[in-house]
């Protein structure tokens, strides 16, 4: 029985009429939060409420702590850096005799992301492929990268504020530093503390 071939306006016709089934706004919400879930750093911070920030004035690196560090080298130079540059940013100087010492320790784990997005591709004819309203899965990995930042009183030699910072990490090296300051300058602008709601 020879197959009879729907016009291909009617298969167009078919795609806009699931489109518009949608809730409003659905396609915008599911881009909006994929690329914001990717971009983004969720931030959080605990300190001592007893010490008082402004006395801390110089800075260190506790290189015993950073040792400890499971991050590459050429990483742990980065993230160094851009601490050093916030640091000094808010006004502290870099010292052999500091006020606080800076620490850092650094997890990370692979994520599987399983997306509905709602369309499957379909193949009709001539190479043309409309877009079906159907159930179509996307899988992926990504790396979620935790970053914490330590200051420690260097005459008490105790832990007076720690900045923590959770997002996905990029793998173009290309783009490797930047995202790393992003992260640094999210955590560092809830020091000192209160400061965020300022």
């Amino acid at each position: 029985m020879k197959k009879i071939k729907k016009p291909r306006n009617q298969v167009y016709n078919l795609f806009i009429a699931n489109f518009k089934n949608m809730p409003k706004y659905a396609v915008l919400i599911i881009f909006t939060v994929s690329l914001f879930s990717c971009v983004s750093v969720n931030v959080a911070s605990d300190y001592d409420r007893q010490a008082n920030f402004s006395e801390f004035k110089t800075f260190a690196f506790y290189k015993t702590g950073i040792d400890k560090a499971e991050i590459n080298d050429l990483d742990k130079r980065r993230i160094l850096r851009a601490i050093e540059s916030e640091m000094l940013a808010k006004g502290f100087t870099k010292s052999e005799t500091p006020d606080l010492l800076v620490s850092i320790f650094t997890k990370s784990r692979e994520k599987v992301n399983v997306q509905n997005s709602g369309f499957y591709p379909y193949g009709y004819g001539w190479g043309w492929s409309p877009y079906y309203w159907g159930n179509y899965n996307t899988v992926t990995t990504s790396t979620e990268g935790i970053l914490y930042v330590d200051l420690i009183d260097a005459n008490k030699k105790e832990l007076v504020w720690q900045g923590v910072g959770t997002g996905y990490l990029s793998k173009n090296i290309n783009k490797k530093e930047e995202r790393i300051k992003e992260f640094v300058a999210a955590i560092m602008a809830k020091y000192p503390p209160g400061s965020e709601d300022k």
